[in-house]
């Protein structure tokens, strides 16, 4: 049998395939970028058919650059940008709109409509979530309300809705699976917690018919049970199913409950693994469902909306760098920010915050700041948001955190590491595959296919690259995250 693994991972910004031996190391990768559509100030749009075309043709590249075939491929895992919504036919397979992408802000007055309606107390007990535009619900109940029809046909079984994994399972199954896996599906706002199932108060709640929605399967499945993947002419079965941060926690081998993972891409996500019982928040982190195998496991989770998003920002808004790679050499340009800070609330604030109006901010220019200044601050930045969602995990959890375990983009940044390391006091540990969110999606296929037989035969593939070690004192980094948080205070509630 071909131990081959085909991890499609489905970004927000691009899309990828990557081949994984059963040594969980690539074997090829390719990836293509797609378009993204702000038609307003606040929204953020996907074409779900572009999504589609790229993820395929990486899927033909990566086979084509390794010289396999799809009958060398023993299952498929795939990992996806979450909370991004998609509505189309389920006769013609085609979206009735575009996507509605994790980041748009448009339900963010009907979100706050419902918080003043008291409504939130009671979501978060059920779902783990708070009540954002950040969540799948209230974007789905827009399409719903906003498409002429789309609301009458989906009550009528006409239409099918789902975040990206949904889309890619029902294209490369030719419309024959409607399915999400309980960690997608936990990001719905519609998903009891404890249940891992729909939940019918926040169906009514947020006016969603049961019908649209897909069924909720287990993130790894055997071949006998998983839907088959229509690949050149070859079924292949998808074995595995993970939103990007689970898959990502999955990835990093953080098995054990109080490991914790950060992921350092278009946004910055912080998850650490609270075991079977879910861990309500005591400082607006997240429940959600980390995987599930064999039963529930659950995580804590901290979302920060802008982190390499904000590197793009000063290449493409400012063109202070020609390439996102750049921004380190022009950080190490000055030893510090200058005392410049940078608030990247491009899209409002995520974890601890959770302020949809607050707006980008720039504090501390004097005329001796120059460039190299703001290219540090906002690098920056990406460690001081996450430092503030570990703090409160470490708080919620009652557990010190004793290292973290990096992936993404952000992560080859040696600069970045070191400042993250400086601000927690604890290591900072970039393993070998950096790109943990394709692996963890492999991992899991491979689980259910048979090709690794336990986590712990998993866990034994995890290798470190290096370890960043603190360098400063704590009193430090108390001094330097005071004036971070000084900083959000001028961002927050700036556009309400």
């Amino acid at each position: 049998m071909s131990r081959l693994l085909l991890a499609m991972d489905q970004g927000t910004t691009s899309s990828r395939s990557v081949l994984f031996g059963a040594d969980g190391r690539p074997v090829a990768t390719a990836q293509k970028e797609f378009t993204q559509h702000f038609p307003r100030p606040g929204w953020v749009e996907h074409d779900a058919d572009e999504i589609w075309a790229t993820q395929i043709a990486t899927v033909h590249e990566v086979l084509a650059m390794a010289r396999k075939t799809p009958a060398d491929i023993a299952a498929i895992g795939i990992t996806n940008q979450r909370e991004t919504v998609v509505l189309w036919d389920r006769a013609t397979g085609q979206p009735v709109a575009p996507a509605i992408v994790w980041q748009d802000r448009r339900t963010a007055d009907e979100c706050g409509r419902l918080r003043d309606l008291g409504h939130e107390p009671g979501v978060t007990a059920t779902t783990g979530l708070r009540l954002d535009p950040y969540f799948s619900a209230t974007k789905l109940a827009w399409l719903l309300d906003h498409v002429p029809g789309a609301r009458l046909r989906a009550e009528a079984g006409e239409l099918a809705a789902g975040t990206v994994d949904s889309w890619l399972v029902y294209r490369l199954t030719g419309g024959r699976a409607h399915i999400t896996d309980a960690s997608n599906a936990s990001r719905t706002l519609l998903v009891d917690l404890g249940t891992g199932r729909w939940s019918e108060p926040m169906l009514d709640l947020f006016r969603i018919p049961r019908r649209v929605l897909p069924d909720i399967l287990p993130s790894t499945m055997p071949p006998s049970a998983a839907p088959r993947a229509d690949i050149g002419g070859v079924a292949v079965p998808i074995c595995g199913i993970a939103g990007d941060q689970q898959a990502a926690l999955f990835g990093q081998g953080c098995f054990t409950p109080g490991m914790a993972k950060n992921t350092y891409g278009t946004g910055c996500f912080t998850l650490m693994n609270t075991g079977p019982t879910p861990l309500p928040s005591r400082h607006r982190l997240l429940s959600t469902v980390a995987w599930s195998i064999d039963g529930l496991t659950y995580a804590l989770e901290g979302s920060v909306f802008s982190a390499g998003a904000a590197v793009q920002w000063l290449r493409d808004g400012l063109g202070l760098i020609r390439s996102a790679a750049e921004v380190e050499s022009l950080a190490l340009s000055e030893p510090d920010s200058g005392g410049v800070f940078f608030v990247p609330a491009f899209t409002g604030l995520g974890a601890p915050h959770w302020d949809p109006y607050a707006r980008g901010a720039i504090v501390g220019l004097t005329r001796g700041s120059t460039r190299g200044h703001i290219g540090r601050a906002v690098l920056e930045s990406i460690a001081f948001q996450s430092a503030d969602v570990l703090l409160a995990m470490q708080q919620d959890s009652a557990r010190p955190l004793v290292e973290l375990r990096v992936d993404g983009g952000g992560s080859v940044n040696n600069l970045l590491m070191q400042f993250q390391a400086d601000l927690l006091g604890v290591p900072v540990v970039r393993p070998v595959v950096t790109e943990t969110t394709a692996l963890g999606a492999a991992c899991l296929a491979g689980l259910g296919a048979g090709v690794w037989e336990s986590l712990e035969a998993i866990g034994t593939s995890w290798q470190a690259e290096r370890r960043f070690e603190p360098a400063r004192n704590r009193a430090w980094a108390g001094e330097a995250m005071a004036k971070w948080r000084s900083a959000v205070e001028r961002s927050l509630g700036w556009a309400d």
